[in-house]
């Protein structure tokens, strides 16, 4: 892990969110870093309904006029290319990763939210370095046996909502909006 993972400002646990918790959130990260840059790494791609909501993070982030935005639907931050677009971020840069996540029955539609790094594709049994100061991992469905087939079988609908509550959340707790 790289060295500018980690900072021991940023160390709050993990705790389940709603939407209606996440502009907290969001608005804690501000506070804590007002004087530096924040830049949201929306990992995912747009060939998985499940795994889209990175990337539809994303694009409605940029929507909105955040410039420090990486991972939309036309240019998604996802395996293939993760480690590469995350070592172009500006070192002095405050990043939080937002990623689908898949989880427990009572979980889904709620937010991990995290003072600590993502763990990317661990849900699917893929090992991708970890991201970020603070990361949100929003659960899109119920982990079983088969996390490919569950992510590609998740409601868009589902998908679509949680990311525009979360990009309004963002907007909330980063702009006042």
């Amino acid at each position: 892990m790289d060295e500018r993972q980690v900072l021991p400002e940023t160390g709050f646990a993990r705790k389940k969110l709603t939407g209606g918790d996440l502009p907290e959130f969001f608005l804690e990260v501000r506070r804590r870093h007002a004087a530096r840059e924040i830049t949201f790494l929306c990992i995912g791609t747009d060939r998985s309904t499940g795994d889209a909501l990175g990337p539809l993070v994303g694009t409605r982030l940029t929507e909105q006029g955040f410039a420090n935005v990486i991972g939309t639907l036309d240019f998604p931050c996802d395996a293939s290319n993760l480690e590469m677009r995350a070592s172009l971020v500006p070192k002095e840069h405050i990043i939080v990763a937002i990623d689908a996540c898949l989880g427990t029955p009572a979980s889904v539609g709620c937010y991990l939210a995290s003072g600590q790094p993502l763990l990317p594709a661990q849900s699917v049994g893929r090992t991708l370095p970890a991201v970020g100061h603070y990361s949100v991992a929003a659960v899109v469905n119920i982990n079983g046996p088969k996390p490919y087939w569950t992510l590609q079988m998740t409601s868009l609908y589902k998908v679509m909502r949680m990311a525009d509550e979360l990009a309004e959340a963002i907007g909330r707790g980063f702009r006042g909006a």
